[in-house]
């Protein structure tokens, strides 16, 4: 199994960073051999992942960090989101009724809707979270 780390980016929980975030993702995509279609929902999921850590981990203490890690193991993209905030209660984490028609609530939607595998927990030493989505490519 070759593993390729595409890339490792540390952040601000800050909504501005998105920005650079979403096209980090999107390059990191397509030299995967990800199409134009495929890397804009890669870019949707993580984006959903981080705003969700923003909104609900940090509950919008700009001051806290993300992690952000994108692994090519063989064709299986792997998204590796952490961040240092309090533990989340992981039964909690779900997204609306898709019958309630208004904005937000469906980032847990989309990221299981557009990835193959998804993985949530608590970091080893009891502070933090972290999400790994995987989505097989090619």
């Amino acid at each position: 199994m070759t593993e390729e780390h595409l890339l490792k980016l540390y952040f601000p929980a800050n909504p501005d960073r998105l920005c650079l975030v979403r096209a980090l993702v999107k390059r990191a995509s397509e030299i995967a051999g990800c199409n134009s279609d495929l890397a804009e929902k890669l870019v949707l999921a993580v984006n959903e992942a981080c705003m969700n850590v923003i909104q609900h981990a940090y509950k919008g203490d700009y001051s806290g960090e993300i992690v952000l890690e994108i692994l090519n193991n063989d064709n299986r993209l792997l998204f590796r989101v952490k961040d240092y905030a309090a533990p989340i209660d992981l039964e909690c984490v779900k997204h609306r009724d898709l019958d309630d028609i208004r904005p937000g609530g469906l980032g847990t939607f989309f990221i299981k809707e557009i990835m193959d595998e998804c993985t949530m927990g608590h970091l080893e030493d009891g502070v933090g979270n972290y999400l790994e989505m995987i989505k097989k490519i090619r």
